[in-house]
């Protein structure tokens, strides 16, 4: 049984801030206020720039990709997963900046990405996920 969209939504926007939070008191209480604040704004800015370089040689990977006459597709997925990286990365958080950091490495996009497309492809034979193209009708 699939879980609804509630809770989902439950999950990010109520029990992942409360175990952001959690953590966050956590390390506090270890290595005092202020290095969590350094923790948090040095793993936002390293992990931005981090998400901008592979950014930008995903685009490049792309371009190259379509110049040749290939099919983009898992460029571009690791780009979306760069893109969410980014995102988990400038949120505030250590769970979300954990996660950020593992989307960022390539053999980890590369599993995911494995796991999507079995995911995708079993949603596709059992008739659960149907694509239509072309306008609605």
């Amino acid at each position: 049984m699939r879980a609804p969209i509630f809770s989902v939504l439950l999950a990010c926007f109520i029990v992942i801030p409360l175990i952001e939070l959690a953590l966050l008191f956590r390390v506090g209480d270890r290595v005092g206020p202020g290095a969590t604040v350094a923790i948090v704004i040095l793993t936002g800015i390293v992990g931005a720039s981090l998400a901008r370089a592979q950014g930008a040689r995903v685009i490049a990977d792309i371009q190259q990709a379509a110049a040749v006459g290939q099919m983009p597709a898992p460029y571009l997925l690791d780009g979306l997963m760069i893109l969410i990286a980014g995102v988990l990365l400038i949120t505030p958080g250590l769970l979300t900046d954990g996660v950020g950091f593992l989307l960022l490495v390539p053999i980890v996009r590369r599993e995911v990405r494995a796991w999507l497309k079995v995911k995708l492809e079993r949603k596709l034979r059992d008739g659960s996920l149907n694509l239509r193209f072309g306008p609605p009708s």
